[in-house]
C-alpha cells in the first residue's frame, strides 16, 4: 500500500504522528505553501516568512533522512492555491492507496480534512495530534460535569499525571503555584542578556524577498528577521533561555522596561507551535534546571505553567468547545 503523508507547515517534527505512520522507502511526502492558509486572515509578515522558511528547512532535513518529498512552493506553477487541490493533484498524477495526516490545530481546517476521503475516494487516516503533551481527550475527561473550567484545576491534574515538579504526590515546595513571586517591579539598572537572534541564510534570504513581494498589504515589518528556523538553532534558544534567563523568569515575568520588549521571556512558543520545539523537552529542560539549582522554583514553575498549563488548557478548552 503505498501511502502519502501530508505534513502541516505547523508540524515540523520527526516525530510527528503522521510521519510515523509511513515507510520512507516506498510512501511521499507532500508539503506545500498554499495561499489559502497563508491569507485567510492577514497574517503578520514575520509569521508567513518564519513559517515558509522553517517550512523549506524541514523539507531539506526530510531529505536528508531519507523521506521523499514533494514540496510545492508559493509560486511555483503547478501550485493550485489550497491544500486541498494540492493533495487531489498528487493522488490523480500518482498510485496513493491512503492519505495520512495529523490532525489540525485549527477547527476550519479539520473540518475540510473531514470532507477528502469522499471527495478524493481515497482513504484517509487523520492522525492525533502529538505536539501537546496530553491526549486531547484528558481535558474532555477532565471537563465532564465541571461547572467551572479552571485553568488552575486542570493545571494540578496535569502536574499529578505527568509527575511534573511533584514529590510523593504533592507539589515540590509545597505549593501548586508561585505567581505571587512573579511580580516584582525591575530595578532601573537591570542588565537584560541579549536575545538569540540568528542571521537570515540564503533559503530565508530567498523566502523574505518574496514575503515582501506577495504579501505587502499585510501588516507588520519583514526587516530585521533573526529567528531560529531550523530545530538546531531552536534548540539553541531553549538553551540559552534556560542558562541565561530562566533564573530571573519568575521574578520579572510581569515586570515592563522601556527599550527591554524581550526581558527574560524565553520565546520558544514560536517553536513548539511549530514544531520544532516538543514542550515536553521544554518542561525537561526547566526541570532539570531546578534539580541542579540553577533556577529557582518560582521561576521554573511559572515557565513550566505557561506550557503544561495555559497551553494545555487552552488547546484543550478551544477542541472541547468547537464549533
Amino acid at each position: 500500500m503505498t501511502k502519502l503523508c501530508v505534513i502541516l507547515g505547523d508540524q515540523l517534527s520527526l516525530q510527528s504522528a503522521s510521519l510515523q505512520r509511513i515507510n520512507k522507502e516506498k510512501d511521499s511526502v507532500l508539503m506545500a505553501e498554499v495561499k489559502q492558509e497563508a491569507t485567510y486572515v492577514k497574517h503578520h509578515k514575520k509569521k508567513i516568512a518564519f513559517i515558509f522558511s522553517a517550512m523549506r528547512h524541514f523539507a531539506k532535513l526530510l531529505e536528508q533522512e531519507g523521506y521523499k518529498v514533494h514540496y510545492t512552493q508559493y509560486h511555483d506553477s503547478d501550485n493550485k492555491g489550497c491544500l486541498f487541490a494540492q493533495v487531489a493533484d498528487y493522488t490523480e498524477s500518482n498510485q496513493v492507496e491512503e492519505i495520512v495526516i495529523a490532525q489540525p490545530g485549527e477547527y476550519r481546517l479539520y473540518e475540510d480534512i473531514q470532507q477528502w476521503q469522499s471527495r478524493l475516494n481515497t482513504r484517509v487516516t487523520l492522525c492525533a495530534d502529538n505536539r501537546f503533551v496530553a491526549p486531547q481527550s484528558f481535558f474532555s475527561d477532565w471537563a465532564e460535569g465541571r461547572k467551572q473550567l479552571r485553568m488552575e484545576y486542570f493545571y494540578r491534574e496535569m502536574r499529578k499525571k505527568y509527575g511534573c515538579l511533584m514529590e510523593n504526590g504533592q507539589p515540590v515546595g509545597g505549593k501548586w503555584n508561585y505567581d505571587s513571586q512573579n511580580r516584582e517591579k525591575a530595578p532601573k539598572q537591570l542588565e537584560v542578556p541579549k536575545a538569540t537572534q540568528f542571521a537570515p541564510d540564503d533559503i530565508t534570504t530567498e523566502v523574505i524577498e518574496m514575503v515582501k513581494e506577495t504579501f505587502s498589504e499585510h501588516f507588520g515589518d519583514i526587516e530585521h528577521f533573526h529567528y531560529a528556523v531550523t530545530r538546531e538553532q531552536a534548540l539553541q534558544v531553549l538553551e540559552e533561555f534556560i542558562s541565561q534567563r530562566l533564573q530571573n523568569f519568575g521574578q520579572y515575568q510581569d515586570a515592563m522596561v522601556q527599550g527591554e520588549p524581550w526581558m527574560y521571556h524565553s520565546h520558544v512558543s514560536f517553536y513548539i507551535n511549530s514544531g520544532l520545539l516538543s514542550p515536553q523537552e521544554c518542561i525537561d529542560a526547566a526541570e532539570q534546571a531546578y534539580t541542579a539549582g540553577q533556577a529557582p522554583l518560582n521561576s521554573v514553575e511559572g515557565f513550566i505553567r505557561q506550557i503544561l498549563g495555559w497551553r494545555e488548557y487552552i488547546r484543550g478548552f478551544y477542541w472541547h468547545l468547537m464549533p
